[in-house]
């Protein structure tokens, strides 16, 4: 299972603590069974909320900044640079 994402995270606590708060103010339940189960369908929403975020998705491109230092790393070598190299095929 993936790591959850610093967005589901916060919109998932958020969601705990807000629908909490607002169902202990609007409900005000007495001590015991009223506030577990406020407690319960409180994260249980703050789990769904979080579960249904949007995660993005890696693109694959490489930011601006990187771009140049990227393609120099990966540019091949000219054949002249690999006539003394060694090579198992022949």
């Amino acid at each position: 299972m993936p790591r959850p994402t610093p967005a589901q995270i916060a919109y998932g606590s958020a969601t705990v603590v807000f629908s909490a708060l607002a169902m202990l103010l609007f409900a005000q339940p007495g001590a015991g069974f009223g506030t577990a189960l406020i407690a319960l369908v409180s994260l249980a929403l703050g789990l769904l909320v979080a579960l249904t975020v949007p995660v993005s998705r890696p693109t694959g491109r490489v930011p601006r900044g990187e771009a140049a230092g990227a393609r120099a790393r990966r540019a091949p070598q000219p054949a002249e640079s690999r006539v003394g190299e060694h090579s198992l095929h022949r």
